[in-house]
């Protein structure tokens, strides 16, 4: 080729270089930036996608299906309601604070309970399991109380009327309930999200167990400590720090003397721990599933304010 014609060509190939170099340069940000967008359904698939399980995750998984199981089962996990009857003791500093109160309790799964407290000293009188306890207004009946819990609401019931829960008892029991045993095994197990470890071996009152955490997305953790025999769930234990002086805190319930309710296992005694030192104990008398419990039973309407100063006269 002469020389005026290559110099005259130049031009043209360089233009014809960066041209295509552009285009390859176009098209490669393309494809990456489709191969970085997820599509909508895609991406939510993936906020929601089950936890990743390794051989530890499925043992400890494996062992609260079989601890289910143990429980009765489908007729566990879809009983609709519970009540019982027996004797409540509330203790300070691990000491008791009297003889104890008979007191009847209702549970309607997942977020509804009504407690009814019979202030009659050591006499226990048999009561019905079905029907509404009336609080009298009379003061010779001022120890008989009515507590009704109704999702995040709170009600108690005196011979003064139905206030609405302090806040002070309210947070406590709805962080309970939060992490109670029915929680975790009829509404935690069903989180894809949720994982779960095996802690290995653990005595709960000299008895071998496994213990079993599981931690949900909030990074919220409850243990259960699993008899080595039968499976059934022994303690539940779970920890929480004080908004006010930042203290960590451990709160734990004790299963025992576990009896067959309509094919349920059931505990019929039930211990409660606050940082190690005993705070309540149940002992149950007679327990039932499935009960013809009228919604009436979780209903309250507030009649009265404790704080609000009294009326003149």
């Amino acid at each position: 080729m002469a020389p005026r014609q290559l110099k005259s060509f130049r031009p043209l190939l360089t233009y014809k270089i960066m041209h295509r170099l552009f285009a390859i340069l176009l098209l490669s940000t393309l494809a990456a930036a489709q191969a970085g967008a997820e599509p909508p359904a895609q991406a939510a698939a993936t906020a929601s996608a089950p936890a990743p399980e390794n051989d530890n995750g499925k043992k400890a998984r494996a062992m609260i299906d079989t601890a289910v199981q143990a429980l009765g089962g489908q007729a566990y996990l879809t009983s609709q309601n519970r009540g019982e009857e027996g004797r409540l003791y509330s203790l300070h500093h691990g000491e008791s604070r009297g003889t104890g109160v008979q007191y009847r309790q209702f549970y309607r799964f997942p977020d509804r309970d009504r407690l009814e407290i019979i202030g009659r000293g050591n006499v226990l009188v048999p009561l019905p399991l079905v029907g509404i306890i009336v609080v009298s207004h009379d003061k010779k009946n001022k120890n008989d109380i009515v507590i009704i819990h109704n999702g995040d609401k709170g009600y108690e019931t005196t011979y003064k009327g139905t206030a609405a829960q302090d806040k002070e008892e309210l947070g406590p029991y709805l962080r309970r309930r939060r992490h109670s045993l029915e929680q975790v095994l009829r509404k935690w197990i069903n989180d894809p999200t949720m994982q779960y470890f095996y802690d290995g071996l653990a005595i709960v009152d000299s008895t071998p167990t496994d213990q079993v955490t599981l931690l949900n997305s909030q990074n919220d953790a409850v243990s259960i400590y699993l008899d080595q025999n039968t499976h059934l769930p022994l303690k539940t234990s779970y920890t929480w720090r004080d908004p006010t002086d930042k203290q960590k805190n451990t709160e734990e319930e004790v299963y025992d003397n576990y009896r067959l309710v309509q094919g349920i296992r059931t505990p019929h005694s039930i211990t409660r721990y606050f940082n190690g030192e005993t705070s309540q104990q149940r002992f149950i008398n007679v327990a039932k599933y499935n009960l013809p419990l009228p919604d009436a039973l979780f209903d309250a309407d507030v009649t009265y304010d404790p704080q609000a100063p009294p009326k003149k006269h």
